[in-house]
């Protein structure tokens, strides 16, 4: 029998917890971080923790999520932690600068970033809003609005840290940036990452984010980050999660794009309880590219929902979207991708897609592609597609001598090849091949690449 959860009282039981802890996030933060607290907070109060009578959460449930009884952490950490004996993002052939964020916030013991070119600015998002107060002022809170997402709200209201990337105006960083996101705490836990990003015009850099959980404990994290790409500017931004099946996440992503500017995201889900990831892409200046992609893997009873817009307001663009989700066992998925043609947007191209691959018939997945067009002169398109194997493709191969189970596993592994070849970093493309193959194959139970080795 399942339990009626008082939306109400949890979103009362968050705002008392904000007034408890008001004074603590104000003594300890930079103003800017401050000024919005209160507005935020008030906009969370109005609108309330997402239900499935929301248009925009109707897929997802929440309210478990938030239910649980969760230490905030709104302190830096103080864990003995020695990441090199417990945790290792196992790509041996993969060059990057790589950082450590640990439950939300920027790891202090982070060696120095050695080899990056002059101006660039990669560290503490506190850090950088009092080293740098107008820069991070006059991006913070630019995006992501509160006024339309409860979660960003929520998020703003209780925000204290997360990661900085400032590349300044035609710096080319020719090594991937590598963010490795942990939690890590004594009991379950309620953890706030904010993140900025701004790319000057002319710049370039590849930032892969790795999402991990080292221990069983339930977490619930709520991250917003901002993407500004100005004028001529190139960002790839290639994000795997890899939690464990106790945890739930909510990573709210908002890019803004300047005139011929240049971006690609790929998601790749490869573990997590519950999942939201939600998605909004502003191409804002002419002749500019959005390429944003997913794939899915899921079983027992995860669920993924991927929320997508990509808002075309300048004429002469493209965009293209494309996800893929494998759900096995009793696991749930949702897509819901929107394109939005402004009025003056005209000679735009807009294609998206997104395919399922059901292998039980437990296993559920809802798809919503939207298109909404003011302009005149446009190619856009849509579809969605929700099957299971090809018993004809999967004839053939067993009739050549393959086994079955190898047989599913070659067809599963070509549906991914689509989306998993659009990573263009070679040897991040390689092991993300192999942790499918795998994960595939049930050979990776939960997040692997760590000390602790359990079922969840």
């Amino acid at each position: 029998m399942s339990v009626l959860i008082d939306n109400t009282d949890l979103t009362l039981r968050l705002a008392g917890h904000f007034r408890e802890a008001e004074a603590l996030l104000a003594s300890g933060s930079p103003e800017l971080m401050n000024l919005p607290r209160k507005k935020a907070f008030q906009d969370f109060i109005a609108q309330g923790i997402p239900t499935r009578k929301s248009e925009n959460y109707k897929y997802t449930n929440l309210q478990p999520a938030f239910a649980r009884e969760y230490h905030f952490l709104h302190q830096r950490p103080k864990i003995d932690f020695k990441p090199g004996e417990i945790f290792r993002c196992d790509v041996p052939q993969l060059d990057t600068h790589l950082v450590i964020l640990l439950n939300g916030w920027y790891y202090e013991e982070n060696s120095p970033l050695a080899g990056l070119p002059d101006g660039v600015f990669l560290g503490s998002l506190e850090e950088a809003a009092r080293k740098y107060p107008e820069l991070v002022a006059q991006h913070y809170g630019s995006l992501a609005e509160t006024v339309a997402d409860p979660l960003v709200a929520l998020n703003t209201a209780l925000a204290r840290d997360g990661y900085f990337l400032y590349v300044p105006k035609n710096v080319r960083i020719d090594k991937p940036i590598q963010v490795i996101n942990l939690l890590l705490a004594d009991s379950d836990a309620y953890v706030t990452q904010r993140n900025l990003v701004v790319a000057e015009p002319g710049a370039e850099v590849k930032l892969i984010l790795c999402d991990h959980t080292l221990n069983l404990n339930n977490y619930l994290n709520n991250s917003v980050t901002e993407i500004l790409i100005d004028e001529n500017a190139s960002v790839d931004y290639y994000t795997i999660q890899n939690q464990h099946n106790q945890s739930a996440s909510v990573n709210s992503v908002y890019i803004r794009q300047m005139e011929n500017s240049h971006v690609t995201t790929n998601t790749i889900s490869l573990h997590g309880g519950l999942i939201r990831n939600n998605l909004k892409v502003i191409i804002d200046g002419e002749n500019s590219e959005a390429n944003v992609y997913g794939m899915t893997f899921l079983d027992r009873k995860q669920h993924v929902d991927n929320f997508t817009q990509i808002v075309h307001a300048k004429p002469h663009c493209q965009s293209n979207q494309l996800y893929k989700n494998v759900l096995d066992e009793e696991s749930s998925g949702a897509f819901t991708g929107q394109i939005y043609v402004m009025r003056d947007a005209q000679k735009i191209n807009a294609y998206q897609r997104n395919n399922n691959l059901l292998l039980t018939d437990k296993a559920l997945m809802q798809t919503k592609p939207q298109l909404i067009i003011e302009a005149d002169d446009v190619k856009c398109s849509h579809g969605a597609t929700i099957g299971q194997i090809d018993e004809e493709a999967l004839f053939y191969l067993r009739a050549r001598g393959i086994e079955e189970k190898q047989a599913r596993l070659m067809l599963m592994n070509a549906f991914a090849y689509e989306v998993i070849r659009q990573v263009k970093v070679e040897p991040l493309r390689d092991r993300i091949n192999e942790l499918i193959e795998k994960r595939l194959r049930g050979e990776i139970s939960r997040c692997h690449e760590c000390a602790y080795h359990c079922n969840c």
